[in-house]
């Protein structure tokens, strides 16, 4: 089993005056936080509020960019060339580094959001894309990609350090992908059985919808900060696994 863990979460998702998530909160039970860039969600004071949170509790600041589309929440597909792609990873995370660079902090990871990231997982172009906007912001910095997926192949060759992501409140396919949302038993609602799937993925396997056992490597972990009952939902997943011995902590940048 594995013995280190990062817990992650997206936050910083509200927009002007409407919120979401409890971000403050779930700042005091994760390792790293995925601050969305103002793409499909997020806006200046909000991550510029959260960065300073999250560095004031010892929180590594991550990049989460998106799709530009706030109506839909980035998690629509859209047709964008590699080119376009680029373009659009380097701008948001050169625009979060900078807020961390202002709050007296740095920047330690990028992961993708919602379609571009489900998108790049699949088809290597696209995660090439993604990989090199990294690479050419910062290549110190640690890129989280879905476990086995092209997102990992890529950085990988591009020399970044990668964390392989895995999801506790998702369902999985036979190729490893993630369930796609509105799929019968795509999210994982109950508490023990999102625990259940996290140990069983420390093993180095997880169990597919069809019930085949998946092998993968668990790195990081993500909770959703916009999922019901989020903060409760980490509380418990943290301590069950502090109970278990797993150590907590973010993946450190080269």
């Amino acid at each position: 089993m594995s013995t280190v863990l990062d817990l992650n979460c997206d936050m910083g998702e509200g927009f002007g005056a409407w919120t979401m998530g409890d971000d403050l909160a779930l700042l005091d039970h994760i390792t790293s936080a995925n601050i969305a860039c103002g793409f499909h969600a997020g806006d200046p004071a909000t991550m510029q509020r959260v960065v300073r949170a999250a560095l004031a509790k010892g929180v590594a600041v991550g990049a989460h960019p998106g799709l530009p589309d706030l109506v839909g929440f980035g998690r629509r597909e859209m047709k964008v060339s590699p080119a376009d792609a680029y373009a659009m990873v380097v701008y948001q995370v050169g625009a979060l580094a900078a807020f961390a660079r202002a709050a007296g902090g740095r920047l330690n990871h990028v992961k993708p959001h919602g379609a571009l990231y489900n998108m790049a997982a699949k088809q290597r172009p696209l995660a090439d894309a993604l990989v090199q906007a990294v690479h050419d912001v910062d290549p110190t910095l640690v890129f989280f990609g879905l476990a086995g997926s092209q997102m990992v192949a890529a950085a990988q060759a591009a020399g970044l350090r990668v964390a392989q992501e895995v999801f506790a409140d998702r369902a999985y396919e036979d190729d490893g992908s993630l369930a796609a949302r509105g799929t019968p038993g795509a999210m994982i609602e109950d508490a023990a059985a999102s625990l259940a799937q996290v140990r069983l993925m420390l093993q180095g396997q997880v169990r597919a919808r069809s019930g085949t056992l998946v092998a993968l490597q668990a790195d990081t972990l993500c909770l959703h900060g916009d999922q019901p009952g989020a903060l409760d939902f980490a509380r418990t997943l943290r301590e069950a696994l502090t109970a278990d011995g797993v150590v907590l902590q973010a993946p450190a940048p080269r």
